[in-house]
């Protein structure tokens, strides 16, 4: 290996899979929900977090609407 490299004639581009990543955000969820989810990652061997990325994703491409009747 060398001791160092130049890189100042590189050309740089952007990055391909840019639109791809994810976008943090903070939820505050009940911790029952939380433990659903976690069992069901766990069933399935994958992050909880995942999981529940994967179920709004599906929400959102079916366009899936809550439908709640509030006790009057």
């Amino acid at each position: 290996m060398r001791a160092h490299y130049d890189f100042s004639k590189m050309k740089g581009r952007k990055n391909p899979y840019i639109k791809n990543l994810k976008q943090p955000v903070t939820m505050r969820l009940d911790c029952d929900t939380v433990t659903y989810f976690k069992s069901i990652a766990e069933e399935m061997g994958i992050p909880y977090q995942s999981l529940i990325n994967l179920y709004l994703r599906d929400c959102a491409m079916r366009n899936r609407k809550l439908r709640m009747k509030w006790a009057s």
